[in-house]
């Protein structure tokens, strides 16, 4: 079977293909906005864990917070396997309705929730409740969204699939931005008892907006005209649990750089001892360039291809994550954090601007929404959701802030295994 047969014999197609700028905003909307959530959570960690899950030990609270982070990447998969088959079955838009109003439903959880001191337990758990519901949410969005991308523009799939995560890094750009403002224009105690949901409540409002818009688009002609199979679980079970592998290794390196961007203001503060505009100045860096960078490399990619750019980026992670953090570490400060962090956000942006197309030719039309999805999700829960903890579960077990500098160089690895998969299967 061909993999790039689905993107392609339907590439002439264009009757009632709407304009590129009006999909793109559709479908990244909701990507986007699960971003910003996730962002926010965890640049503003400390005062959550202060308003949700006080604990004598400071650490303590910050591992209960994180945990909460990362419990609700759990549910991911299951978010995945439900909406990718309901995309598959019915269609991209219907799936991508129901993700954006529960991600909207968990958002109104978390604005709405009073803190600990004031309703003791229920507190912690209905902000874990909210996180489920998002995570279920966030787990068919990206599947769904992409699929929909390139089946309207086949031609362009470089291209219009790397504003996936590019709105990713305009998500943590603006997250970044309300973390310096509040952090400016607020006091500690301001922060702590009110100040962290403001961007939350920002969030929320861009949600019917989403909402409206994602309820006038429609349907690719490609997936219109494709037979759909009753069970594309069952399917990718039994025939393409190679791709799905090498799909998840395709995301390993690019979504635990992206958790550890938003680890990035506790380990300021909490490893490094740093002010906390120094960890937010880090961060809304790294939303520059991954905002800008990745579009410009998926038009790259369309002229050179993608092979070479993830080659690339893949081998200069590997050479220079640990000398990067061995010298942050050594002449530690606010720029050699921002310059660490910049460097990582650039070859993110490299290698990150060409996975969504490689993981949509992977996949056949029938089962690319639910293949895509749980993968993705799969590689987000396992090596993105618990990076935060798992960073600080091994600088506290090794006593080394070097910690997340191993941590990267370890799944980089997996992501070559992937790459030389998918080299070989697009032969």
């Amino acid at each position: 079977m061909s993999q790039l047969s689905a993107t392609s014999q339907h590439a002439g197609t264009t009757a009632e293909k709407p304009s590129l700028m009006k999909t793109l905003f559709a479908t990244c909307i909701g990507n986007a906005l699960e971003w910003f959530d996730i962002a926010i959570y965890g640049f503003f960690a400390n005062y959550i864990a202060h308003a949700y899950f006080p604990t004598a030990d400071p650490k303590v609270s910050m591992l209960l917070t994180f945990g909460s982070f990362g419990v609700s990447f759990l549910i991911r998969p299951l978010g995945a396997i439900v909406l990718g088959a309901y995309a598959d079955k019915h269609g991209r838009k219907a799936s991508l309705l129901m993700s954006i109003s529960l991600m909207m439903g968990g958002g109104l959880i978390i604005v709405l929730t009073p803190s600990y001191a004031s309703i003791g337990m229920a507190a912690p758990l209905l902000i874990l409740v909210a996180r489920l519901i998002q995570g279920f949410s966030a787990g068919g969005e990206f599947g769904s969204s992409t699929a929909f991308l390139v089946e309207h523009f086949p031609e362009r799939k470089a291209f219009i699939a790397s504003w996936q995560f590019a709105t990713q890094g305009a998500s943590t750009l603006l997250a970044s931005a309300f973390g310096l403002g509040l952090s400016a224009a607020l006091t500690e105690t301001q922060l702590q008892n009110w100040g962290w949901r403001i961007p939350f409540i920002f969030g929320l409002m861009i949600g019917p907006v989403g909402l409206y818009i994602r309820r006038h688009i429609k349907e690719s002609q490609s997936f219109i005209k494709a037979k759909k199979t009753p069970s594309p679980l069952k399917e990718i079970v039994r025939s393409q649990k190679g791709l799905f592998f090498t799909a998840i290794g395709l995301m390993v390196v690019s979504t635990a750089i992206n958790y550890m961007l938003n680890y990035v203001p506790t380990y300021a503060t909490k490893t490094l001892h740093l002010h906390a505009s120094a960890g937010f100045s880090a961060t809304l860096a790294a939303g520059i360039i991954l905002t800008v960078v990745t579009p410009l490399m998926g038009l790259w990619a369309e002229k050179i291809g993608r092979l070479p750019l993830m080659w690339g980026s893949l081998i200069l992670m590997l050479v220079t994550i640990y000398p990067a953090f061995w010298l942050m570490l050594q002449y530690t400060s606010a720029m050699s954090l921002l310059l660490l962090i910049s460097w990582l956000a650039l070859l993110k942006s490299v290698y990150f601007s060409t996975v969504p197309s490689m993981m949509a030719d992977l996949f056949p039309i029938t089962t690319r929404a639910s293949g895509m999805a749980i993968s993705y999700n799969v590689a987000v829960t396992v090596f993105g959701g618990f990076a935060p903890l798992i960073c600080t579960l091994l600088i506290s077990a090794t006593g080394s802030s070097l910690a997340p500098g191993y941590y990267l160089m370890i799944v980089a690895l997996l992501s070559v295994w992937a790459v030389f998969k998918a080299q070989k299967n697009h032969r």
